[in-house]
């Protein structure tokens, strides 16, 4: 057998296995990321009460 055919195979198993931790790593930062972005919506203060009359908005001219 050559020996280029057995080392060829031996680099694209190693570029395979690169190509599939780099797909697990960018797999686990998009899942760090959505948690992250998770907790800052979870941290959010409710927004405060509407001070304004119930009145006040519900007769809008608009056409001036």
């Amino acid at each position: 057998m050559d020996g280029s055919v057995v080392s060829g195979g031996g680099a694209l198993a190693r570029e395979q296995i690169a190509e599939q931790v780099d797909a697990r790593v960018l797999r686990k930062a998009i899942e760090i990321n959505q948690q992250a972005a998770a907790a800052m919506i979870e941290a959010l203060p409710e927004p405060a009460p509407a001070a304004n009359p119930p009145n006040l908005g519900n007769a809008v001219d608009a056409y001036a």
